[in-house]
């Protein structure tokens, strides 16, 4: 009896053939439509401009040429140095802003706290109204004198309301009060209770927020242009910006091109130059993901039943 049970569970648990083919064809044709456009821009960098300009965008360059690359790579200095000055914003700036993202969340996600809709209101409040440009400017230049400063890249995306709020969510739905409960019974306070305790069974949150995080620190670039007059504090997006400025301008400007080498003007790459850019900044970037799939998988599983 129990075989045939569990047969019987098991029919009910099946998918038809044409159903899994439809599946399997959806997920191939999303996956396509995610790694092809990467592709066509690895080789976009890789054919020359003549190509480009006959043939347009092919996933197989007809003529491949370096070009592209090797005019970035001519400020081979300045790039190690973006590169070096981004990933340390990075890397500290999604330690500490995933730390005060966590920390804020956590009381006022818990019932016992007496003025958690006072903060819970004043994380609502900043994500809708803000106080504009040049306040903000003024306060970090001009009251927290952060220009040509490191810091000035990690402090103003430290906190960020909305995950704020999905940190919050995330402990009520994830950690049960009882947990909590029998901790103190067994004279945990609340720090070591929300370092042992909560942090690790909050791990598949703390990891979307810190891959969130990882992105806007890596691909920010605003914060260069206000503050960083310093060319050795300037971060790797903010230096493709000015090539790709001084790209366009050059090739927009008869004025400006005509005190330049006919040579270099030929040589100098457009469309390729732009490609070549991206599969700069991209390529690190790519290798973080895996790091956190991990946690991600985890957090499509919290709460599942076990059967």
């Amino acid at each position: 009896m129990k075989a045939q049970i569990v047969k019987k569970k098991e029919r009910l648990n099946d998918i038809s053939f044409t159903a899994n083919a439809i599946i399997n064809l959806f997920f191939i044709l999303y996956s396509a439509a995610c790694i092809i456009p990467v592709i066509l821009v690895v080789a976009v960098s890789l054919s020359s401009e003549n190509s480009i300009a006959l043939y347009g965008y092919k996933l197989i360059p007809n003529e491949i040429s370096f070009k592209a690359y090797t005019f970035i790579f001519q400020m081979a200095d300045e790039i190690v140095r973006a590169y070096g000055v981004t990933i340390f914003v990075t890397v500290f700036g999604t330690i500490i802003s995933t730390m005060v993202i966590a920390m804020y969340a956590y009381p006022i996600s818990r019932k016992d706290f007496r003025y958690r809709n006072f903060f819970s209101f004043i994380v609502f409040f900043t994500m809708i109204y803000n106080s504009g440009l040049v306040p903000w400017y003024i306060c970090y230049k001009q009251v927290l004198h952060l220009g040509d400063n490191l810091f000035v890249y990690i402090l103003p995306l430290v906190v960020n309301t909305w995950y704020v709020l999905i940190m919050r969510t995330f402990y009520k739905l994830t950690i049960p009060d009882a947990i909590i409960e029998s901790s103190k019974i067994d004279g945990a306070g609340e720090f070591r209770t929300f370092i042992q305790i909560v942090l690790p069974l909050s791990l598949p949150g703390i990891a979307t927020v810190a891959l969130f995080q990882t992105l806007n620190y890596w691909n920010d670039w605003f914060i260069a242009l206000l503050f960083i007059e310093n060319q050795k504090l300037i971060n790797l997006q903010y230096l493709l910006y000015r090539i790709m400025a001084t790209i366009q301008f050059l090739s927009s400007n008869s004025e400006a091109a005509a005190r330049m080498d006919p040579k270099d003007l030929a040589n100098m790459p457009g469309e390729s130059a732009r490609m070549a850019m991206a599969v700069i900044v991209m390529g690190p970037i790519i290798f973080v993901y895996p790091f956190f799939q991990k946690y991600f998988i985890k957090g499509l599983t919290v709460g599942a039943v076990k059967g």
